[in-house]
């Protein structure tokens, strides 16, 4: 069986429908998550049958930040790496868009939080926690900054000149 990860627009009725399906079949106990805002997938096995799907929104804290708001597979296919894969296509796309971060919170749930320590996600503190007082919060940065060099970099001749006038 293959499974195919396609960006989706909820502005369609029948996509629209389908995540919401997804939702209530993978996440019964959670309010559905509001699927007009931000960015959505659909996991099809054999290019038809609806598995997984995954959310993620801008951050309402920080504007270079993604969120990943929701995912879930359905049981029957778990295990087979589909939710890392849903991880991996939403880090792509907020590379796209030039964030810098992303974030998301689990509540237990050990496999999700595996899945998140396994495609480089780190715990964290956040100073204004938005979720559950059990929630686990995780972040992964993005566009890490790169270490100085140890060579001594020549300043451009426009720096070079305006040092010189001092």
């Amino acid at each position: 069986m293959k499974i195919t990860i396609r960006k989706v627009d909820p502005r369609k009725a029948e996509i629209a429908a389908t995540l919401k399906y997804l939702q209530k079949k993978c996440l019964p106990h959670d309010t559905p998550y509001d699927i007009n805002k931000g960015h959505w997938w659909i996991a099809y096995a054999d290019n038809i049958i609806p598995v997984g799907f995954a959310g993620m929104v801008r951050s309402i804290s920080w504007w270079d930040c993604g969120y990943l708001c929701r995912a879930g597979v359905i049981t029957e296919h778990q295990g087979k790496g589909i939710q890392k894969r849903l991880i991996k296509v939403r880090e792509v796309q907020a590379k796209k868009l030039g964030w810098n971060w992303i974030i998301t919170d689990t509540r237990d749930n050990p496999p999700s939080s595996n899945n998140l320590i396994a495609c480089g996600f780190r715990l964290y503190n956040p100073t204004q926690p938005w979720g559950f007082k059990d929630a686990l919060y995780w972040r992964k940065k993005l566009n890490a900054t790169q270490r100085p060099s140890r060579k001594k970099r020549k300043a451009s001749p426009v720096l070079e000149e305006i040092l010189r006038k001092k």
